[in-house]
């Protein structure tokens, strides 16, 4: 059973260097965040 358990996790770190799943346009942020919102400065105006 060890013998199995060994070759499943070669495949997987095989698998995942091949194609990995982490696809970091899914994690990052677009656009202004809250903290801008709370700021005052969603529309861009400067203050003069």
């Amino acid at each position: 059973m060890n013998f199995w358990n060994h070759i499943a996790g070669y495949a997987a770190a095989i698998r995942e260097f091949v194609a990995p799943t982490y696809r970091p346009e899914r994690y990052y942020m677009r656009g202004p965040g809250p903290a801008c919102a709370r700021r005052g400065n969603s529309l861009g105006i400067g203050t003069n």
